[in-house]
């Protein structure tokens, strides 16, 4: 059986304090839903905000304020292009395979998941390792690291994989409705400018209207 999730590149949360997180300090990817619990959609929120934690060198960028929630969200809430590290991971439960997003992807990228089936007919999806997906006929193989000989891969059929694409979608925008619920609870000061900030971070349309994200 071939799975599909959208996940989100976790580094870490020891030392965050500013509202409840899930304790660990290992790298994990953490899979996005609207199943996740509080201290979850916590940790994902974080990571969001935390990916895009900098200080742009634009003299007529905002300056960070000085207190420490406002601090954390300034980048999320004030930056123009966001970014969530991470992607879309594959598991084969039959061989326990498991296609994983390199480094630096993001995502808000999943997009290049239809220039594979629609489109050039292949895309990568970061490096070390370095993902790779070929259409091949009506077929789609994931080869999990292009750089390796012999890496392992995964095959598919191309309609189970756009079946999945969509499985994806809709697990994301579930776990948007939870995290909007969530900031109500946790940032009510910063709720609707957070709530836009994470739908463009992963590539959602905006909960007022806007550019959409991926469809299938």
């Amino acid at each position: 059986m071939i799975v599909l999730h959208p996940v989100l590149e976790i580094l870490g949360t020891r030392g965050f304090d500013l509202w409840p997180v899930v304790d660990s300090a290992t790298h994990a990817f953490l899979p996005l839903s609207g199943r996740l619990g509080t201290t979850e959609v916590g940790t994902a929120v974080m990571r969001i905000a935390e990916c895009n934690d900098v200080d742009p060198a634009d003299e007529d960028h905002p300056r960070r304020p000085a207190d420490p929630l406002g601090g954390f969200l300034h980048g999320l809430l004030t930056m123009e292009d966001l970014f969530a590290a991470g992607g879309l991971r594959v598991t084969d439960t039959a061989t326990g395979v498991t296609f994983l997003p390199g480094c630096c992807n993001g995502l808000d990228e999943r997009l290049d998941w239809f220039e594979v089936l629609d489109g050039d007919g292949w895309a990568c999806f970061g490096h070390d390792p370095a993902p790779l997906a070929e259409r091949v006929g009506d077929a789609v193989r994931l080869t999990v690291d292009g750089d390796r000989a012999g890496s392992p891969v995964i095959e598919l059929p191309a309609t189970d994989l756009r079946r999945l694409l969509a499985d994806a979608e809709r697990d994301l925008a579930d776990f948007h409705r939870s995290a909007t619920g969530w900031t109500t609870r946790y940032v009510p000061d910063h709720a609707p400018a957070v709530v836009d900030a994470l739908a463009r971070a992963l590539g959602l349309p905006a909960p007022t209207g806007g550019p959409t994200g991926p469809t299938p």
